[in-house]
């Protein structure tokens, strides 16, 4: 090709297209922690706020409503539980992997704020007074460590609560967008569907479940640390919740494999020390952990969970090695990974390879679908419409039809 043929314009805009792209990934790559986890409460809230969308016809004032009241308040308490789990890493002399030298909290402040007892007995009456806030605003400026700390931490919740609030109010814009902009003979519906399908039941069944769970065991079980005999309390009780709520991940016997040898440890300790009143406690902590950290949120949570098309061990492999590759957010990042690449491999890798016309058929429709199978359409150029949940890829409505914030002007 000669250069008089090329057309410069063009080639100018995709190079300005490649550094726009290239400078996207970078940002995306350099807060990959603070994308994921908004993209996971995205996931939490999307079925409160498919309630609320019924209720409340501006999609703004919805999705508001819907992190507002119950994923934040939700978010701060699990951050007082983890407040709760590393202070006792830091009694225990558990390596934090430099994660707790960021604390900027003295090691009083830290045992007054999670202790149940502690906090309970502290007078806050003569704490709220003009000199007493002002004299915390005056410490405060002057702790530059803490403003710094508590500023960052601020700034990476609004970055996950707003990459949440835009996926539930425009995410059905974006999917129709990508849809009508993309699609060639259904396959990016079709794709789109079933990642999200699976993306809904990890985040919303199985991470959310583990976090609500771990965030209920810490609480619990330090209020019942309060009320335990002398010589009787829950081992490191932060520790014990928060590995419940992880092995609630594992299937079938979920956190049973905590509390039940955690149970059968505070019952030999009783026996042998001859606590007063220990079996009784034992009792307590047996029944709490059964009825009010198992049961309970496992009913809560379980009939708005779809069932899982991913093959447990993988999934049990991503949650595995996804922390220990990337961190903390690996929780959150590897099985997005996994769920991308199957179904890569399940819908679009077989027509690459046979060099055929990308169609989303060579997957059995019903397992595109949460309960009744798809209505395929007869003409095998047609997309097939989305249906889980009234919405297609990433929270869309059915390609095609109006929504309610097409027509509202609540933008």
């Amino acid at each position: 090709m000669a250069l008089s043929d090329v057309d410069w314009s063009r080639t100018a805009w995709w190079g300005i297209g490649a550094v726009l792209g290239a400078a996207l990934v970078y940002v995306v790559y350099s807060f990959v922690g603070t994308f994921v986890f908004g993209v996971f409460i995205y996931y939490a809230t999307r079925p409160l706020y498919n309630r609320v969308r019924k209720r409340i016809p501006q999609s703004s004032v919805a999705a508001a409503v819907a992190i507002f009241a119950m994923t934040l308040p939700a978010l701060l308490l699990a951050g007082y539980a983890l407040l709760i789990v590393a202070n006792q890493i830091r009694e225990l002399d558990i390596a934090g992997n430099g994660y707790l030298d960021q604390l900027p909290f003295t090691e009083e402040t830290l045992d007054m704020l999670t202790d149940p007892s502690q906090i309970a007995a502290v007078d806050w009456q003569r704490y709220v007074t003009i000199d007493t806030v002002s004299g915390t605003l005056n410490s405060l400026a002057q702790a530059a460590d803490t403003v710094a700390f508590l500023g960052t931490g601020a700034i990476h919740l609004f970055v996950m609560l707003a990459v949440a609030f835009y996926l539930l109010r425009d995410g059905g814009r974006l999917g129709r967008y990508l849809v009508r902009f993309t699609d060639q003979g259904g396959i990016v519906d079709a794709y789109g569907l079933a990642v999200d399908r699976d993306l809904k039941s990890i985040f919303f069944g199985n991470i959310l479940n583990a976090i609500v769970t771990g965030t209920i065991a810490v609480i619990v079980y330090s209020v019942l640390n309060v009320f335990a005999p002398d010589g009787g309390a829950i081992p490191a009780a932060g520790l014990v919740g928060l590995l419940a709520g992880v092995a609630s991940l594992i299937p079938i016997v979920g956190m049973k494999l905590v509390y039940f040898p955690v149970t059968g440890f505070m019952a030999v300790r009783a026996v042998v020390n001859d606590v007063s009143g220990g079996l009784a406690f034992v009792l307590v902590f047996a029944l709490a952990s059964l009825i009010i950290v198992d049961t309970i949120p496992d009913l809560v949570l379980r009939p708005y969970v779809s069932g899982r098309s991913l093959h447990v061990g993988a999934v049990m492999l991503a949650y595995t090695l996804g922390p220990l590759l990337f961190g903390w957010y690996g929780i959150f990042l590897m099985p997005v990974l996994l769920v991308l690449i199957v179904h890569f491999v399940r819908i679009v890798f077989p027509e690459l390879l046979a060099g055929e016309p990308l169609r989303p058929y060579a997957v059995d429709p019903t397992y595109l679908t949460d309960e009744e199978p798809r209505a395929v359409s007869s003409d095998p150029g047609s997309a097939p419409a989305a249906v889980e949940d009234g919405s297609g890829p990433h929270g869309a409505e059915k390609p095609g039809e109006p929504t309610p914030e097409d027509s509202s002007d609540d933008a």
